[in-house]
């Protein structure tokens, strides 16, 4: 079992505060930070924001996230429009806000793992009085229940700050929580005491609404499948169709034999079956209930979910995003893509007379209420069987891809969608949608001039709706009246050019298809990954040359890396499971058998020439623009330079499993030892193919590293041949139990009865666990360097899965992580800012610390061995125990926050790198957010 770590502006401030007598305790008097870090760093982390906009209860203020600025801006509404009030540092990638009251603002931060209690006061102060630690991921919150003065908030069934243990390898185990607070009664511990954390049946979630009432709170699965798995093409005949294999063509068109596949199945209802319609029920070994979203009664004592088929809706899509209530009808909206990865095929279809080009994820709005589930095709005009066309075309005006938030009006009539690969909002008569007699209309769009909008709030009494666009990271103000944009705000954003310029292609379908439904982020939801498996093969490509370099035999072994297996890339592929675009900088060549690669433009050499160079790489996938996606012509060479530049920077978040402290547990640190030193294969460790080293290549910076992967591929006993992958995302794909193979050692399972998900481990989802995956290195008659068959080599491969699911990562797991120091907590918390400070000591990361002493907000940053640097020039250093001593004995509020190394000046000081830290520029009457405007 994991341990849990939580539950057992004054002109006068310098002189008061960081002067006072009461410190006492300075490193080298009159020392200051005095300039800006040589390369200060933004880490770019994709994180989808779910309910970025909020509005008072009066209607006098608008807050919004910050997302990328890590800050909760404040707005006066007037009637001439917004007027910026203020900005409130809150945790690392806030995604999510909602106001209790009109002085009293929660904010989700999704990488924190953690929740800002923000206070407003009456003279324009406001600040974090409280942080909240949750668990992994958390998404969205809301407030319902006996006065609606209950916080439920969405977080994935893991973390560090869990109170319970998440039994990551048992089976048919939840892997969504909803914690829920009393926001009148926090409690005392370093976490906060939840009155529950009530544990759903699906994979982790996202989205939250409540009744106007406050008595129900609907909770919605994010990834919440399509009652779609996969076989592995061990179970399947050689052959093909006429060996009751793989359906045909079992060729490309050229005449080349497609290698040996699994499949993909869906349950029509009664059967698991195949694109042709076969049964294979034998070879399936659980169920999908494909639950998606959940009711929980929000007065009992404690919440929890409604017994029986009242307490969840299945069937309702495959990603969903989020839920709106119609406050007349009770009716629950939720915005959601299906996948149609039942379909097969990139490319025109001409030899297979088949292809999804065009058709991946379809847009949807579904309506639940008493007498079901009904789900609503926003795009119901498209014929996905016809050619490209180019762009801009009246397929495309009319399209609404990928819908996120939306708003209801007060008499139920009018329902507005936030469609972010669009960059519109679509207006709908909610009549029209529940019984689908509208028709897809142009007219009916509100163009966005600032691009992704991903939700909004409506001002029905100024007649007004405001709508946050991420890629700009500003705000919309549109008339309902006219349904018209009337003013853009832009909120200040730290990313640099190359993250806003290419950040459009990932998710603009209207750029990159000729229906405007289809774009990257449609399977790549976030920058991440579907939770899905697609055969993408494409009968009419051609074989193309595989450069390796691949993984060598041990010393004395056959020469050949690969036995006399052919190493080309055949154009059918079969089954692969979606892949992360997150931390591909300085991993190799892309794609599960690594076919997008620069190896056979030049030579290839460490670290970035010919297969290790991921530029290249990258931009091998401008083809699926037109093979995939449907677009008329491939983006030009500026453009997917542009998308190219954007996707390298993005990140993989800390790895929620590791302690924080970057231990092992005995039990992890075993299975590291036997993955580093044990044989298991001909070209011997664990480690010869997975490589592990967090030093590798230091000259790429943040991306700096090898986690599971240097970019070769090896022999592994497939039909084909794939590049060895990172490991970095191992407890992502949790919660797929049951398999009809034999491997190693481990035979068949028996039916193991519902899951929470239909695909888990290796290229085509087929491995239910890493102890099985491990168990196809076990010892016999093929692989005389294998892992012991006996109850040492079972352990060490239960070991070497705990290790996995804690593996090392970019990022450590500290990253993130913080803590609110009051005037009244300083016992509870005085350990985890020593955790902090220990990491920051480690270069672990950059600690910082925000908030407020009296009505005057500070800044500082920490260098080490103990001080702190303020945000003020003319302050001395201050000493960590002389800062805590003097919050506990005043009226204050200081957050500990670790960030990724390298932001920390930015985050603690100087927010907008001017120069001129934050402090000094509030006092001088010039803008901290604004590089343009110094003292």
């Amino acid at each position: 079992m994991r341990r849990s770590h939580c539950f057992g502006p004054s002109p006068l401030f310098g002189a008061v505060f960081f002067a006072a007598t009461a410190l006492a305790v300075l490193a080298t008097p009159g020392e200051s930070l005095a300039s800006a870090p040589a390369a200060p760093a933004i880490t770019v982390f994709e994180s989808g924001q779910v309910r970025p906009l909020a509005l008072s209860p009066n209607g006098k203020l608008l807050f919004a996230v910050n997302t990328p600025d890590n800050r909760l801006e404040i707005y006066s509404v007037k009637a001439s429009g917004l007027v910026h009030r203020g900005s409130v540092p809150v945790g690392l990638e806030p995604v999510a806000v909602a106001a209790r009251s009109n002085s009293e603002v929660w904010v989700v931060n999704h990488l924190s793992d953690s929740v800002s209690v923000v206070k407003l006061g009456p003279d324009e102060a406001a600040g974090v009085e409280r942080t909240l630690l949750v668990g992994d991921e958390p998404r969205d919150i809301v407030f319902a229940g006996p006065g609606k003065t209950r916080a439920f908030i969405t977080t994935a069934h893991r973390g560090q700050n869990i109170p319970f243990d998440p039994q990551l390898t048992t089976p048919g185990v939840g892997r969504a929580d909803v914690w829920v607070f009393d926001a009148l009664n926090l409690g005392t511990s370093l976490c906060g005491d939840p009155l529950s954390i009530v544990s759903l049946f699906s994979d982790t979630p996202r989205a939250l609404v409540a009744t106007p009432d406050g008595s129900r709170v609907y909770a919605a699965a994010f990834h919440s499948g399509n009652r779609t798995t996969a076989i592995s093409d061990i179970v399947v005949p050689d052959g093909g169709e006429d060996a009751g294999g793989v359906p045909g063509p079992n060729e490309s068109a050229d005449g080349t034999p497609a290698p040996e596949v699994g499949l993909i199945l869906k349950h029509d209802g009664e059967h698991w079956v195949d694109v042709i319609g076969r049964p294979w029920d034998d070879e399936v070994k659980l169920n999908l209930p494909d639950k998606d979203v959940f009711v929980i009664d929000a007065t009992a004592n404690p919440p929890a979910q409604l017994s029986g088929s009242a307490g969840f809706y299945a069937g309702v899509g495959t990603v969903l995003f989020n839920m709106a209530v119609n406050p007349v009808s009770g009716k629950v909206y939720v915005s959601n893509t299906e996948a149609r990865n039942d379909l097969r095929f990139e490319g025109p279809g001409t030899f297979a007379g088949e292809t999804l080009r065009g058709h991946l994820h379809e847009s949807r709005i579904t309506v639940l209420s008493p007498t079901g589930v009904a789900p609503r095709h926003l795009n119901k005009h498209i014929d996905y069987d016809a050619a490209p066309a180019s762009l801009p075309n009246a397929v495309s005006d009319k399209s609404l891809a990928q819908p996120l938030g939306m708003a209801v009006s007060s008499n139920g009539q009018k329902l507005y969608v936030a469609a972010f690969g669009s960059s519109k909002i679509g207006v709908f008569a909610t009549a029209a949608l529940e019984n689908d007699t509208f028709t897809p209309n142009a007219a009916h769009h509100i163009p966005l001039s600032g691009g992704g909008p991903t939700g909004m709030v409506l001002d029905e009494a100024r007649g007004r709706l405001y709508v946050l666009t991420r890629f700009d990271n500003s705000i919309s103000v549109v008339s309902t009246a006219s349904n018209q944009e009337i003013a853009h705000l832009p909120m200040y954003n730290p990313e640099p050019a190359s993250v806003v310029e290419g950040r459009p292609f990932l998710y603009e379908a209207r750029l990159s298809s000729s229906n405007g439904e289809a774009a990257c982020g449609s399977c790549h939801v976030f920058s991440h990954w579907d939770s899905l498996a697609w055969d993408l093969g494409n009968p009419d490509g051609t074989v193309l040359n595989n450069p390796g370099p691949f993984v060598p035999n041990l010393p004395g072994g056959d020469p050949d890396p690969l036995f006399g297996q052919d190493p080309d890339f055949h154009p059918m592929k079969g089954p692969m499971v979606t892949q992360s675009l997150r931390g591909m900088e300085n991993q190799g060549p892309m794609h599960w058998r690594g076919d997008r690669t620069g190896g056979n433009d030049e030579a290839s050499a460490q670290p970035e020439d010919g297969v290790f160079d991921e530029h290249a790489g990258f931009k091998k996938f401008n083809g699926a623009f037109v093979a995939l996606l449907g677009r008329d012509t491939q983006l030009t060479t500026g453009q997917m330079a542009k998308f190219t530049d954007f996707i390298l920077q993005v990140a993989y978040p800390p790895n929620p499993i590791r302690n924080l402290d970057n231990s092992l547990t005995p039990a992890q640190q075993a299975g590291r030892d036997f993955f580093f030193t044990a044989s298991a294969a001909s070209n011997g460790t664990c480690q010869s193919c997975h490589h592990i080293d967090p030093e590798a290549n230091p000259g790429e910076g943040d991306f700096a590293g090898f986690f599971g992967t240097d970019g070769r591929s090896s022999f592994d006993a497939e039909p084909q041949v794939f590049k060895v992958p990172q490991l970095r995302n191992m407890y992502d794909k949790i919660g797929m139990f049951g398999s009809s193979r034999t491997d190693g050692s481990v035979g068949p399972d028996p039916f193991m009865g519902d899951q929470v998900r239909g695909f888990g481990f290796n290229h085509d989802g087929t491995t239910p666990d890493l102890f099985r995956f491990a168990s196809g290195f076990d010892f016999g008659p093929f692989n005389l360097f294998g892992i012991p068959v006996d109850a040492a080599g079972a352990q060490a491969k239960r070991d070497m899965e705990q290790y996995q699911l804690a593996i090392e990562s970019n990022l450590a797991p500290i990253v993130g992580q913080q803590v609110t120091l009051d005037d009244g907590n300083e016992a509870i918390v005085a350990a985890r800012i020593d955790l902090l400070e220990a990491r920051a000591d480690l270069l672990e990361c950059d600690l910082v610390a925000k908030g407020r002493v009296g009505s005057t907000m500070v800044g500082l940053s920490y260098l080490g061995n103990g001080y702190f640097a303020t945000d003020r020039q003319s302050a001395p250093l201050v000493a960590s125990g002389g800062l805590r001593a003097f919050v506990t004995s005043h009226d204050a509020a200081l957050t500990y926050t670790c960030a990724p190394p390298g932001s920390g000046y930015r985050i603690g000081v100087d927010r907008d790198l001017d120069g001129h830290l934050d402090g000094d520029e509030v006092n001088a009457g010039s803008d901290p957010a604004d590089p343009n405007s110094t003292p």
